[in-house]
């Protein structure tokens, strides 16, 4: 093993443990830094030292002659960046060769949402579908995601213990395990306290469980949202996270301060959450259009 394989198997160490990074998060760092020390040590590199902005470019070309879209290029740049961001900090190197190294052009593509509209008639076909325990909990599915601007992540992780019903508000740990209180409204409190009372499976410590008792995953979530987006919209995109894209979006449509949109969704930066502003513009753009005599 070289040098630099080394210095990644330690910084993926730090990042499930020290950072406690998602295991998503993990695993895609571990494919892209497993990546980036292929094509490094193909160039004859295989110490921290020599790896220089040059290397990093000629990398990157390896990258964008690969047909990999500018998206992708970027994010396996920002895995990078990390690593040697945690070389720096931990001394390993003395110069960032990926500090004066930019992400590639790329189009800022708006989130896809669905209306509220939508929404209504997703809950009214599950009613219709779906039975007991089970048409509860997929309606507790499309409830919490759009409800509390939750991530697939965060639902699958919820404890009984996180859910309040006396103060209608869910304690969600996101990113980097950092805690935030979520205010839900009465009706999904009722839903939710009345889904435990039929559930299965009570000794479970998880808030929501499969019909077989186990804790929800993402995948068994990914496939009811789409199945039932597909049911009432077109939008191409059609996962869960379109749910959290739409609570936000609506609730700026609807007046709501930026900095508490930004505390709900558990961004660390602002500017994460100041896309979902344009959204909110070019909604107002097209209603501008179709209805203004002036457009």
């Amino acid at each position: 093993m070289n040098e630099l394989q080394e210095a990644i198997d330690d910084y993926l160490i730090e990042l499930a443990g020290v950072k406690r990074a998602s295991d998503k998060t993990v695993i895609s760092y571990r494919i892209d830094l497993h990546q980036f020390n292929s094509i490094i040590t193909s160039f004859n590199i295989e110490t921290l030292g020599r790896i220089s902005e040059k290397q990093l470019k000629r990398y990157l070309f390896k990258l964008n002659e690969s047909g990999l879209s500018k998206q992708s290029v970027s994010r396996k740049l920002s895995s990078v960046r990390g690593f040697f961001n945690y070389l720096i900090r931990n001394e390993l190197i003395e110069n960032n060769p990926a500090i004066n190294i930019k992400n590639p052009r790329t189009e800022k593509r708006l989130p896809q949402t669905i209306n509220l509209d939508s929404f209504s008639k997703i809950i009214k076909l599950i009613e219709e579908e779906k039975k007991g325990e089970e048409a509860l909990l997929y309606k507790i599915f499309f409830e919490v995601l759009y409800g509390g601007s939750l991530r697939v992540s965060e639902l699958c992780a919820l404890d009984k213990n996180d859910f309040n019903p006396a103060t209608n508000t869910i304690k969600v740990f996101g990113k980097g395990a950092k805690e935030r209180i979520i205010p839900i409204g009465k009706s999904l409190t009722d839903l939710i306290k009345k889904y435990l009372s039929i559930r299965n499976d009570k000794s479970n410590l998880a808030l929501f469980t499969t019909l077989k008792g186990r804790r929800l995953y993402p995948r068994l979530i990914h496939r009811v949202v789409s199945t039932y987006i597909s049911k009432v919209s077109d939008i191409s995109k059609k996962s869960p996270h379109v749910l959290r894209h739409s609570s936000a979006t609506h609730m700026l449509d609807n007046g709501a301060d930026l900095m508490a949109v930004k505390e709900i969704l558990g961004h660390e930066n602002l500017s994460t959450t100041q896309i979902y502003t344009h959204v909110s513009v070019e909604r107002l753009k097209k209603t501008f259009k179709n209805a203004h005599p002036k457009s």
